[in-house]
């Protein structure tokens, strides 16, 4: 069993990549406790995130990646570099390609502190998705053309988050739209596809409508200069 180095030994570590040992059976809700634990004394680069979740595959990445915004609150400073990473793998699902990222994004580091406790509250979350997750409605990934579409709505939650918009809720629905379209795919659930859809849509709403609220704000401002 490989074993899993105490901060004190983590911080002298010439190689900190594979120190913690994950497997496809076991639990995702496991493994997040586990890089909560891992990661909570110094920062974490994406490239050692990747390794930790070897043989998971990117959607489990992008469920990961995408879990800090499941909250009304905007995260600075977090929303821009990670919506450039899921608009990079939603890119290439939708292009029916294999995701590979730029050795420059895998140098990334995420911000210290706030992803343990992101990670450490998301495992129950997950917990409870994992019980509530079975095979159901597969045809939607029986089919590369929906799986594609699903990567292109993805891309576009991506750059949703690119936008540095300090406005509750701005991130919170792009974020959990790639969620559940990722997390579908862990038991072939296609109601959490159909959910992701669904969150989507809400997601295209809310951001018409602070559009248009912005709009009638200038357009008011605009007249009040004239009038005035």
């Amino acid at each position: 069993m490989t074993e899993i180095l105490p901060p004190a030994k983590l911080a002298l570590a010439k190689k900190p990549l594979g120190l913690v040992p994950t497997s496809a059976n076991r639990a995702l809700s496991a493994d997040l406790r586990m890089l909560a634990e891992h990661f909570k004394d110094r920062p974490v680069r994406l490239a050692e995130v990747v390794e930790v979740l070897h043989g998971r595959g990117y959607r489990f990445l992008l469920v990961l990646l995408c879990l800090p915004f499941l909250t009304p609150i905007p995260l600075p400073g977090l929303s821009t570099p990670i919506g450039l990473v899921i608009t990079f793998i939603g890119f290439r699902l939708a292009l029916g390609q294999r995701p590979h990222l730029p050795r420059r994004l895998m140098q990334k580091e995420l911000p210290p502190r706030i992803l343990p406790k992101v990670l450490q509250a998301s495992s129950r979350l997950v917990a409870a998705f994992e019980k509530l997750s079975k095979p159901r409605l597969q045809f939607f990934y029986r089919h590369a053309a929906l799986q594609r579409v699903g990567g292109l709505l993805i891309a576009l939650c991506g750059l949703k988050l690119l936008l540095p918009m300090p406005i509750p809720m701005s991130n919170f629905f792009p974020g959990a739209s790639a969620a559940l379209l990722a997390a579908g795919s862990f038991e072939e659930d296609g109601l959490v596809f159909l959910s992701g859809l669904v969150m989507f849509a809400a997601s295209v709403a809310y951001f018409a409508l602070l559009a248009f609220g912005g709009a009638a704000a200038v357009g008011e401002i605009w007249q009040r200069l004239l009038g005035g």
